[in-house]
């Protein structure tokens, strides 16, 4: 409560009540404590949990994830895991470095509990992701990577353009998640249908496998990060070619077009272009966790993400099937004491 009464408004306060300036100002100053040892021992001794969990080959020290979108250029790794978390997804970035969509790009709804963004993918470039890791080091915890396409690319050139990010920042992953379901990215979500989906997923796969034979290790595993807006009938058909093509995961959701859930008085901010994310998600969300569960007679592993609020939030996200969990939302909303509330949560499952 010190947070949501105390230090959230005073850095919205003191930002001028600009949601990005807010969380740049966060993020540089866990960047700053991302180097200093003596206080992520501190965090890590009152933050840290031991709750181990082996998913799609990869060993995590608790479910408990940061989703994309918070450190897309992994300017705090090692800040992460001292307030808790089990593993950090970065970015979605794009083979092409690019500033995103003009702002203002981010609108808190505090009444709510929710956030829009339609920030579109600004980030440094693979390259310069792949430079920061090869130079700092990976975080003590597994890291995914979350690659999308870069504006630029026309949908035609989609699968080199992902190729390239995969093969730039493929020796610093644990895992890829492959982002064709944002809604900030023009045609992006078109890359979810059949035909685009199977092609795309074949040549990252026969990309992994290539780059995995010459470093002589296992293939990095795959996993597609879905849209909580398709139909049943199109995530069963998602879901059955990412069988086909032996894709290790599925992460479910990224954010909504759907203003459902906004309270009346956030009305006028809600008609902001972008996608929804925080409460109004966390239903839709884990019902589609549910479906992905079901439809693929849970041979397909789960990371759940969307609406996560709280530690029944959490809990009940994985009873619906997920094995992994991620915080975005509710984590920049209401403080690492939602991370403190969610490892409570599950503990007590």
């Amino acid at each position: 409560m010190l947070f949501d009464n105390l230090v959230r408004p005073a850095l919205y306060r003191l930002s001028k009540n600009d949601a990005e300036l807010v969380h740049e100002r966060t993020l540089a100053a866990l960047g700053r404590l991302a180097t200093a040892e003596p206080a992520l021992r501190a965090l890590h001794r009152v933050y840290g949990v031991q709750r181990p969990v082996k998913v799609f080959g990869v060993q995590f020290p608790n479910p408990v994830g940061l989703a994309a979108g918070m450190d897309k250029d992994g300017r705090a790794l090692r800040a992460w895991p001292a307030l808790g978390f089990g593993f950090v997804e970065v970015g979605t970035v794009t083979r092409l470095p690019q500033p995103g969509n003009p702002r203002p790009r981010l609108f808190s709804l505090p009444g709510s509990d929710g956030v829009i963004n339609r920030m579109g993918f600004n980030n440094a470039g693979a390259a310069a992701l792949a430079e920061r890791l090869a130079r700092t080091g990976k975080p003590p915890v597994p890291l995914g990577v979350s690659i999308g396409k870069s504006k630029a690319a026309p949908l035609e050139e989609a699968v080199a353009d992902y190729q390239e990010s995969l093969r730039l920042l493929h020796p610093h992953a644990d895992y890829f998640a492959v982002n064709v379901s944002s809604p900030n990215t023009p045609g992006l979500r078109s890359l979810q249908d059949r035909g685009a989906l199977s092609e795309l997923l074949n040549e990252l796969q026969a990309t992994s496998s290539s780059l995995a034979a010459k470093a002589g290790k296992l293939a990095t595993p795959l996993l597609v990060k879905v849209a909580p807006d398709l139909t049943d009938e199109a995530l069963a058909e998602l879901i059955e070619v990412c069988e086909e093509h032996a894709v290790s995961g599925v992460i479910a959701t990224n954010t909504t077009l759907s203003r459902e859930g906004v309270i009346r008085p956030e009305a006028g901010i809600a008609e902001q272009a972008g996608g929804l994310s925080g409460r109004p998600l966390t239903a839709r969300a884990r019902e589609v966790v549910a479906f992905v569960h079901k439809e693929s007679g849970g041979r397909l592993p789960i990371i759940g993400v969307g609406g996560i609020m709280s530690g029944d939030d959490a809990a009940r996200m994985l009873d619906a099937g997920a094995s992994l969990v991620q915080l975005y939302t509710g984590f920049a909303l209401h403080g690492p004491g939602l991370l403190r509330r969610v490892h409570r949560g599950l503990a007590a499952r």
